[in-house]
């Protein structure tokens, strides 16, 4: 199965946000390159907030770009047989934390938001991953910082979406 087929079943099968999922399906539709950073209508992108039940803390990242503490994510790989592979990838590779493992349930929210020229949208399926007792992060190059926050301090230092990700998050752990 391809990973367009894959993000097409998980969107299918998705629950919650209806009209919004539906943009996502009739995007994919429209653009069979739509999973790539090529589509210039815009592309799927997958990202996974990761979080510490234990300590009720989430791992967030000072995006080097854009210049926000955001959850980890970017763009589907062809290497990625599927979006929860994609996003925990991402998340791996920009926490530098090993031993992560997704929440079960498969997406927690979905977030369409606009970028700059010569795309116009990230269509982002949001997971949440789940990190180790000890859990040691490791900044990338892709982060000026990263950063454990509680769940309490999020609102005053993340965007709405985070803010929404983080409590659809707490709802389904």
């Amino acid at each position: 199965m391809s990973l367009y087929d894959d993000a097409v079943l998980v969107l299918k099968g998705y629950e919650g946000q209806e009209e919004l999922r539906q943009s996502y399906l009739d995007h994919l539709g429209a653009h069979p390159d739509g999973m790539w950073k090529s589509c210039h209508a815009g592309h799927v992108t997958a990202s996974a907030l990761v979080v510490d039940p234990e300590e009720g803390r989430v791992l967030l990242t000072l995006h080097k770009k854009l210049r926000m503490w955001l959850q980890m994510g970017g763009h589907c790989e062809p290497e990625d047989p599927t979006l929860a592979a994609a996003a925990l990838r991402e998340a791996t590779e920009e926490s530098g934390v090993a031993g992560l493992t997704l929440l079960p349930g498969g997406p927690v929210r979905l977030d369409r938001h606009p970028i700059p020229p010569p795309c116009h949208f990230h269509f982002d399926v949001q997971y949440a991953v789940v990190a180790p007792a000890g859990a040691v992060q490791e900044i990338s190059d892709e982060s000026l910082d990263l950063r454990w926050f509680g769940y309490d301090e999020v609102k005053d230092v993340a965007d709405d979406s985070v803010v929404r990700l983080l409590d659809a998050t707490r709802a389904r752990l």
